[in-house]
């Protein structure tokens, strides 16, 4: 699946069972709310942090993908092209850091 494909799915999902989007602060709030719960699972399974006695353990994919259903509809409803936008992206990190990370010391 393409991140083009995905934008369009979650849109017919949205205008099939989601009524409409949520305005976009509120999908910003839940993408913040969303990234916490995927920071909670990721400390717990992988820091320091254990889970309490009787907390559910949560699905890292499901928490993954949880994220990107709702960076999916900030683009959809922002008008942004996630493949074009990620392959630019990609462009600016290569020239930026052509060398930078190579020439890091600490990363040897």
């Amino acid at each position: 699946m393409t991140l083009q494909e995905a934008q369009q799915i979650v849109d017919n999902w949205i205008k099939t069972y989601g009524v409409r989007y949520f305005g976009e602060l509120t999908n910003m709030g839940i993408l913040t709310e969303e990234v916490g719960e995927l920071a909670r699972v990721i400390v717990r399974t992988y820091g320091e942090q254990s889970y309490k006695e009787k907390e559910e353990k949560s699905d890292l994919a499901d928490e993954m993908a949880d994220v990107l259903w709702v960076l999916l509809c900030l683009a959809n409803q922002t008008g942004v092209d996630l493949t074009e936008a990620f392959s630019k992206n990609i462009e600016k990190k290569t020239l930026r850091d052509a060398q930078r990370h190579i020439q890091n010391k600490k990363l040897h």
